[in-house]
């Protein structure tokens, strides 16, 4: 792995500037595309969409990292059946590459479906199975969220630092509603109802990409959801890391790419965050 002056480079082509391309490409397809997509299809449930839209955007950005990258692989959320077991199975398949993209299309689809202004594309690369270079775009506030391992994270080439609430009481917090209405949900909501009362308040925006992206550049305290995927948290947590933050599962466990339950915050709040979910018996 050769480290230049534009970051992490193959062959003098750095992985950060494809990642930021493609990003920035497929963000402004997605926004061409909004309130105009035709066809809508349910995965795993009737919350569970996928439009042709996140197809186009996903075959965007791999045919993109193929021109730069042949030799690397490429986990997208739109490539795996739906359902834990499968995403947990693609992870595995491609868990020995030596480099690994990862990428969510759209994060958010049901916000984009209904017109709501709350996704993005999510993008990482992970070397050996650490994450190296996170990107997180929003289309529509064109916000570009940047990081790269132990250089920071930026936004609007700024640098990002976490908020510096120093405990629940004092602070936003930001979760989801599942899409496994048998599982995820319910745990999330025994959450939810735990959490709330003791926070300033909760927030539901609908995208997990963007929440941690949110946590990384001080607008959000925390986060945290039952059953998500790496394509989903991979980006989030390096621009969590690298801006001060602190990413676990919701037991307190080190972050890896197989996280499915996630907790996310600016480091000082984490361990009142977890206990609250332990608490609950919401950890999952």
């Amino acid at each position: 792995m050769n480290e230049g002056q534009g970051g992490y480079a193959v062959g003098g082509k750095s992985f950060t500037a494809v990642a930021i391309n493609c990003a920035a490409k497929a963000g402004e397809w997605i926004r061409t595309k909004l309130g105009k997509h035709s066809s809508l299809d349910i995965k795993q449930s009737p919350h569970d969409l996928v439009t042709e839209v996140d197809k186009g955007s996903e075959s965007l950005i791999r045919k993109l990292i193929a021109t730069h990258f042949p030799q690397h692989s490429f986990l997208g959320e739109e490539g795996v059946e739906p359902g834990p077991e499968a995403s947990a199975q693609a992870l595995a398949d491609a868990s020995s590459a030596e480099y690994l993209w990862i990428v969510d299309p759209i994060d958010g689809t049901t916000n984009f479906v209904h017109g709501f202004p709350f996704f993005c594309v999510s993008i990482a690369l992970a070397y050996r199975g650490e994450v190296i270079v996170g990107v997180v775009y929003d289309p529509i506030k064109d916000e570009l969220f940047v990081a790269e391992k132990g250089k920071g994270a930026y936004v609007h080439g700024k640098r990002m630092e976490v908020s510096r609430e120093e405990s629940l009481r004092e602070s936003l917090i930001a979760t989801g509603l599942p899409a496994d209405h048998l599982y995820a949900l319910p745990v999330n909501l025994k959450g939810i109802a735990a959490v709330a009362p003791q926070t300033r308040n909760l927030r539901i925006a609908g995208s997990a990409a963007l929440h941690m992206a949110y946590v990384a550049a001080g607008r959000l305290s925390g986060f945290w959801e039952i059953g998500l995927n790496s394509w989903d948290l991979a980006a989030g947590a390096l621009l969590i890391q690298e801006s001060g933050g602190r990413v676990t599962d919701t037991k307190g466990e080190p972050y890896h790419l197989g996280v499915r339950n996630v907790a996310a915050s600016n480091g000082i709040i984490h361990d009142g965050l977890v206990r609250a979910l332990a608490e609950a018996d919401a950890a999952g």
